[in-house]
């Protein structure tokens, strides 16, 4: 009974988050905007910066595109390796 409710709260923990994993060097421009505070043109700029100066090595590279990006805010969501993964529930935010 005991595992049940245990298995049952985590269940629940978890409903309702709604997040977003986005490889800053292969999202697409839709990709990106699914992350709080990457607007349309910021989106645009990430991939242009991509397209001239290679992949990026870190998240602290996401500062030469534009230095006014909160890294602490967005290091949750982003990543320079691996797939990205887009719950369906999140959508690309207008900004």
């Amino acid at each position: 009974m005991r595992k049940l409710l245990i298995t049952l709260a985590t269940m629940l923990a978890f409903t309702g988050s709604a997040h977003a994993i986005v490889n800053i060097n292969t999202a697409t421009q839709a990709e990106l905007q699914t992350i709080p505070s990457i607007s349309a043109a910021r989106a645009k700029a990430i991939i242009e910066y991509r397209t001239k100066a290679g992949a990026f090595r870190s998240t602290d590279d996401l500062l030469k595109v534009d230095d006014q990006l909160d890294l602490r805010t967005l290091r949750k969501d982003v990543t320079i390796t691996g797939p990205t993964r887009i719950d369906k529930e999140v959508k690309p935010v207008a900004h």
